[in-house]
């Protein structure tokens, strides 16, 4: 195609991986707030971002405010970096109906699509397991792959691919944080502010309804930012984050948490980069293999194998996915991120942080507010749709595998083999939510009894016959037939009004 045809991108293509060197048009597409109720903070992250970039582009993008894509490229010469969603690639088709429009593959990713379509060519749908996908990225990138002197081939270093036994401790006791420093917050600027003002002006005339508070922004909008923040990751919290990568404190939401997911889906880091530069970090000496596997596996692994699943599994998976057939409707604490409408400690206080950030670390998703969700029977569509709005890297490819397989087991076992839910007991060990919660975690039957105790008891009685022939989830359901009170259990939990 011409040099003068400009390459459309889209606001998750900012970085210098999608840039090329030639004329640039972008899309203020204000029709996407209007459409969505996203979280401000979300909201604020899009346009800050996609305004940095358009000022160190200068001359060489043509920018466009608008309601719709279409309304500015219909009939025009393009070219386009695959987009990141069912809705843009079905619209660039269109496109090419009318004018002449070259599709490059997508960027962004370790894995590339062929290389994804290769692999699960050889796998059975049973197959598609991330334990598979990781090894075969791992032998593919060489990442923390060593010589064997025996075979001649190379194996994983430490002798396993994956050393997640060892980063399952409970948080540190006799403390309310990990006591690491304070994460390098960004600066707003002047475009923070101009950004600021449009929200405003959009949510007083109408135009628009956001979830949560404003900020100050809390997470990289700018490239120059990204690699800042992830220098500061591999300084301070990376060498910590394996340990402790499934612990919970409500007084340090952070953690050792990388907080990459957002300039990542982005496109304002690579991951390959990110990962050259903890394997770089890893190579020099001070950080354990356990916490330099476990955020490569997160990367590399679980970030690559989401996107791939999003486009096999197929745009009507979200929709079509209710193997357990829940149906309730999204609870108001939820819809309105209202926390105070909660007395559990551990949802209540995630929920805050939803409200306040539009982001909580992966165990708070899964086995907090993931798991309350499956016990309640919650519809799976409506949660995905909550996790792609409130959560400030929610896209449309990265949750449906998240919410709708791992979290509610809505695809009958296709992305996790069982459903991922517990009693209070796994969150007393894992965080500090329980201390000072009206709910006791050891008792099942009672005013005080744990919404997720007596949750988890009811979920296993409700779908006893759906889950039998799982074989992961047989020592459950014999501990289900011992239960004495369990009469009294599904009477107050089909009652309960509060959690």
């Amino acid at each position: 195609m011409s040099a003068s045809v400009p390459r459309f991108l889209t606001p998750d293509q900012l970085g210098p991986h999608f840039d090329d060197g030639g004329p640039l048009i972008v899309v203020d597409n204000r029709g996407i707030f209007a459409r969505r109720t996203m979280h401000r903070q979300k909201a604020h992250l899009i346009l800050s971002a996609l305004y940095h970039r358009i000022a160190q582009w200068g001359d060489r993008v043509e920018v466009h405010q608008a309601t719709s894509y279409r309304e500015v490229l219909r009939g025009r010469d393009l070219e386009v970096i695959n987009p990141p969603s069912y809705g843009l690639r079905k619209m660039v088709a269109e496109l090419a109906q009318e004018a002449s429009v070259s599709v490059l593959d997508s960027r962004g990713f370790v894995t590339s699509e062929e290389d994804f379509s290769a692999w699960v060519s050889t796998k059975k749908p049973s197959q598609l397991l991330l334990e598979s996908f990781y090894r075969d990225v791992r032998h593919r990138e060489g990442y923390l792959m060593v010589p064997d002197a025996q075979t001649g081939g190379v194996v994983p270093e430490g002798g396993a691919y994956n050393f997640d036994a060892d980063n399952r401790q409970s948080p540190p006791k006799g403390q309310t944080t990990l006591g690491l420093a304070e994460p390098l917050w960004p600066e707003e600027d002047d475009i923070d502010v101009w950004v600021r003002a449009e929200l405003d002006r959009m949510e007083a005339s109408g135009e628009a309804t956001f979830l949560g508070s404003d900020g100050p922004r809390v997470f990289a909008a700018t490239r120059e930012e990204a690699l800042a923040a992830l220098q500061d990751f591999l300084d301070h919290r990376l060498e910590p984050f394996g340990p402790f990568e499934d612990a919970a404190m409500p007084e340090d939401w952070s953690m050792a948490h990388s907080l990459l997911s957002v300039p990542m889906n982005l496109g304002l880091l690579d991951p390959r980069e990110v990962i050259d530069a903890a394997l770089e970090r890893y190579h020099q000496g001070g950080v354990p293999l356990n916490s330099v596997e476990g955020f490569i596996r997160q990367v590399a692994g679980w970030r690559d194998w989401v996107w791939h699943l999003y486009w096999h599994l197929g745009p009507d998976y979200v929709e079509d996915s209710n193997y357990l057939g829940h149906h309730t409707a999204l609870p108001e604490e939820f819809a309105a991120l209202q926390p105070e409408l909660v007395r559990s400690n551990c949802v209540k206080t995630v929920l805050q942080e939803v409200h306040d950030r539009g982001w909580s670390h992966h165990i708070n998703r899964l086995m907090v507010l993931g798991s309350h969700a499956l016990q309640r029977g919650i519809d799976p569509a409506a949660l995905n749709r909550w996790f792609v709005d409130a959560f400030v890297d929610g896209t449309p490819w990265v949750m449906p595998a998240n919410v709708v397989g791992m979290s509610q087991h809505a695809d009958g076992g296709v992305v996790a083999t069982k459903p991922y839910t517990s009693g209070g007991a796994y969150i007393k060990k894992m965080t500090q939510y329980c201390a000072g919660c009206p709910f006791r975690p050891d008792v099942r039957v009672g005013d005080n009894a744990c919404p997720f105790t007596a949750g988890y008891w009811a979920f296993l009685h409700r779908h006893r016959e759906l889950l039998r022939h799982n074989h992961r989830m047989s020592k459950p359901l014999a501990g289900l037939g011992r239960l004495a009170d369990l009469e009294p259990l599904l009477e107050q939990e089909a009652g309960r009004q509060a959690w």
